[in-house]
């Protein structure tokens, strides 16, 4: 039981995971963005989704899109930071307002691994 314990708090997040929650949440399967602002490092849940007819990706480049997004949050380590906040924020994307959680880093090689991402 420990063993099971330790380990899903490494679990990555994964495309369907991620994609189950948006639809189970909104009702809609969002378009997630890294940004990068004032040397910080964000995730956005923004309003487009792919449902829409406007939406600029086919449903095969938005799963490529997405994950290479989740790439970048479990590479440093925060996926169940992020998968929190999915499931448990009140808020929801909305026409011109996104959601945004700032990707916070700790530990010595937290540094280093921001610099990877901050170009």
């Amino acid at each position: 039981m420990l063993d099971q314990d330790s380990s899903s708090a490494v679990n990555p997040l994964g495309v369907e995971e991620v994609i189950g929650c948006l639809r189970q949440r909104w009702r809609a399967t969002y378009d997630l963005q890294l940004v990068v602002r004032r040397r910080r490092l964000y995730l956005h849940v923004m309003w487009a989704f792919l449902e829409q007819q406007s939406f600029p990706m086919d449903e095969n480049s938005y799963r490529g899109h997405l994950a290479e997004v989740l790439d970048v949050v479990n590479r440093l380590g925060l996926a169940d930071e992020v998968r929190n906040w999915l499931f448990t924020t009140r808020d929801k994307p909305r026409l011109g307002k996104a959601l945004s959680l700032q990707l916070q880093l700790e530990g010595p090689e937290a540094e280093s691994l921001l610099k990877e991402f901050l170009v």
